[in-house]
């Protein structure tokens, strides 16, 4: 008789899809709604997009329990910045803050993978990409998930992003337009939709411009 052995992780994958594009003077950041473990769907509701700062919004996929963990520190993090300095935290700051705060936990990592987006100091639109432990990376446009390895080489080929090589550096910032943009997010998603199970149920977009924030939703497959 074989011998079995417990396994215990105090990691799970709920699985979904983010996105974020960085125009001129926009930025787009979105996400599903569905939140699996395994086979199973938990909720069909769930959202993965959180405002951090008035022009700053953060979209995160991997384990929600540490997602939420991380936000809250975020959160009091950010709190603590505006009794000190009397205003709203920068993007780029916030950038800086979150790579600071996933870095700090790099013995046991907060099993997050975020895309930050928003408007920087200049009021261009800004995309920061992290790896669970921190390291990030200022891009035009940007996929983290489950289903990013279906949308990234879609955005690849319909967004070109200029390499940070080049000289002198180009702008990373999307030639599309506001609209294009909804528009390129929707269609990558009903991409996704249809090959990748764990994203699905319903698209949320947070459209980040100088006057605020606006939301719309889309229905996605629901099997």
């Amino acid at each position: 008789m074989t011998k079995q052995q417990a396994n215990w992780s105090p990691y799970d994958n709920n699985g979904g899809s983010c996105v974020a594009i960085a125009g001129a003077d926009y930025c787009v950041i979105a996400a599903d709604t569905r939140m699996s473990t395994g086979y199973n769907i938990l909720t069909r509701d769930y959202s993965k997009i959180s405002q951090l700062a008035d022009k700053c919004v953060m979209a995160s996929s991997g384990f929600q329990a540490d997602v939420k963990a991380l936000q809250k520190v975020l959160s009091a993090r950010h709190l603590i910045y505006q009794h000190q300095h009397n205003k709203q935290m920068s993007c780029p700051a916030m950038a800086q803050l979150l790579s600071n705060t996933l870095y700090y936990k790099r013995f046991f990592p907060y099993y997050a993978f975020n895309v930050l987006g928003g408007l920087d100091n200049e009021g261009k639109g800004c995309v920061f990409t992290y790896d669970a432990v921190g390291s990030y990376e200022r891009v035009g446009y940007s996929s983290q998930g489950s289903g990013s390895t279906l949308i990234m080489p879609f955005l690849d080929n319909q967004l070109k992003s200029p390499s940070p090589l080049l000289l002198p550096a180009k702008d990373p910032v999307t030639p599309l337009s506001e609209t294009e943009a909804v528009d390129l997010v929707k269609t990558v998603f009903a991409s996704a939709t249809e090959r990748d199970i764990y994203t699905g149920d319903k698209l949320e977009i947070v459209i980040q411009i100088a006057s605020g924030i606006r939301r719309e939703y889309m229905d996605l497959r629901r099997d």
